[in-house]
């Protein structure tokens, strides 16, 4: 080798350490979280009904703090929301407390909570649902499991 090409794989080694050494927090942060989508309609209800509202949910688990951000949009129902809350633990079809209630029911719904392991762990395993409740629909008029993204 001479001194051009020493000197050109010296720099070519520098900066492929410098580009992993600099997406290394990307990686780890990406590799610390958790993302979840939801959406909610009336027939996913437990018992199902026919409004014809529909939202959804994305969120976003912090597993290091077990912090749980939130935002939700939601349109169409039969009136005002009354309520909104993350409810568990549940699979689809099947009805659970709540475990998170949402301070703000109105669309968009954005909130942040900190999770026991317990509730992690429901959730992690899809046993989480979220849902609006109005009026018409006071046990919920559209619901949504959160699944966890890929």
């Amino acid at each position: 080798m001479n001194f051009s090409s020493t000197t050109l794989l010296r720099r070519s080694l520098l900066a492929a350490i410098l580009a992993m050494t600099s997406t290394a927090p990307l990686l780890a942060s990406a590799a610390d979280t958790a993302t979840f989508t939801a959406t909610l309609s009336g027939a996913a209800e437990v018992p199902a009904n026919t409004a014809a509202g529909s939202g959804s949910l994305e969120a976003t688990l912090d597993k290091a703090t077990n912090q749980l951000t939130w935002k939700m949009t939601y349109i169409g129902l039969t009136g005002p929301a009354t309520g909104a809350h993350f409810h568990g633990p549940a699979m689809p079809g099947a009805n659970a407390g709540v475990v998170v209630p949402f301070a703000n029911p109105v669309s968009p719904v954005e909130g942040k909570a900190t999770l026991t392991a317990p509730q992690v762990a429901d959730l992690m395993a899809g046993k989480w649902y979220a849902n609006v409740h109005t009026a018409d629909n006071k046990g919920g008029e559209i619901r949504g499991q959160l699944v966890r993204a890929k």
